[in-house]
């Protein structure tokens, strides 16, 4: 497929997005396109690190710290999401740099690497889960209400009661993250860490930073997942240390981007709609019937992607193409 025909064919179904709220779809059809958009996102941010050698498993510790931040510091000190959103992407960028540096440093790499991030991400949801007079611990937390009576949202509050406002909020939020990692993908620090993924020691021998070029990309996409936690905060209206933080979403959010397609730009985007059909699929068939099952089908499937098709669904889609 030509560089023009994928820009058309991208434009009509950005056309097609930007119409869905006035083509008559019922609140759950919505519900299902906002939640691909802001898992698209989600997914999209950890490819930006992972696609390039960085394979992270701790991504839910950043997803947990951008959702419980703006909430505890609504529902605690009435602090408007907006500014509660600046000290998550404050403490995201201090964790980020407190795990990362030491890692890059002494070049922890590879599963060593993966298996410091997941320790990250199980450590932030045992502190959730242990501090529930503040967290609400497993039973999760809901943002107070902010709306005033009349009104349907409080820009104040960062909430809204009508799903439209969310949909083009979260899908300015994707485009923002298809652009970063358009921009990624045609700078210099792409070169050199492609470079650093194939052989750390000849990338330095030739003047790469790789410590600093290897935290700069892990800081950026541990920012954007911190900023996915916020939307999904203050769209869901309500967050548990199961759904935003620990080793289960940040597994889920590893198997989303392998299963659409790493190393595409709409892989990982392809991959959470992917997911969510999976989903709505084992929740119809099976609902709650057999503990534990949906894990085994998805690790399964993971098993295969990684195995059958490593470039993902997408990727592997576009390739058969060429």
């Amino acid at each position: 497929m030509s560089q023009s025909t994928s820009n058309n064919v991208f434009r009509l179904f950005l056309a097609l997005l930007l119409a869905a709220p006035w083509l008559g779809l019922g609140p759950y059809p919505m519900h299902l396109i906002i939640m691909s958009l802001l898992l698209g996102f989600i997914y999209t941010s950890w490819a930006l690190m992972g696609r390039l050698g960085l394979v992270s498993l701790g991504h839910g510790a950043f997803l947990g710290i951008g959702a419980y931040s703006v909430v505890l510091l609504w529902n605690q000190y009435g602090l408007s999401p907006f500014i509660g959103t600046f000290v998550a992407v404050a403490v995201t960028v201090v964790v980020a740099i407190v795990i990362g540096y030491p890692c890059f440093r002494f070049k922890i790499v590879g599963h060593y690497f993966a298996l410091v991030t997941l320790a990250l991400a199980e450590v932030v949801r045992l502190v959730i889960v242990a501090e529930r007079d503040i967290t609400g611990g497993s039973l999760g937390l809901t943002p107070k209400p902010g709306i005033a009576e009349g009104s349907t949202y409080s820009i104040w509050a960062m909430q809204s009661s009508t799903r439209i406002v969310w949909f083009y909020l979260i899908l300015a939020c994707w485009l923002f993250a298809l652009w970063v990692w358009r921009r990624v993908d045609r700078s210099m620090q792409r070169d050199a860490l492609q470079a650093i993924s194939e052989e750390e020691d000849a990338a330095a021998s030739i003047g790469i930073n790789v410590t600093r070029t290897k935290l700069q990309i892990t800081v950026l996409s541990a920012v954007m997942t911190c900023l996915g936690g916020v939307l999904y905060a203050q769209y869901q209206l309500y967050i548990n240390p199961e759904t935003v933080s620990g080793v289960g979403i940040s597994l889920q959010i590893v198997f989303g981007v392998i299963a659409g397609g790493m190393f595409v730009m709409l892989g990982p985007t392809f991959g959470a709609v992917f997911l969510l059909a999976l989903q709505e699929i084992l929740r119809i068939l099976i609902g709650n019937q057999i503990h534990g099952l949906d894990l085994l089908i998805y690790g399964a499937l993971l098993i295969f992607f990684i195995i059958k098709m490593p470039n993902g669904i997408l990727g592997t889609l576009l390739k058969r193409r060429e």
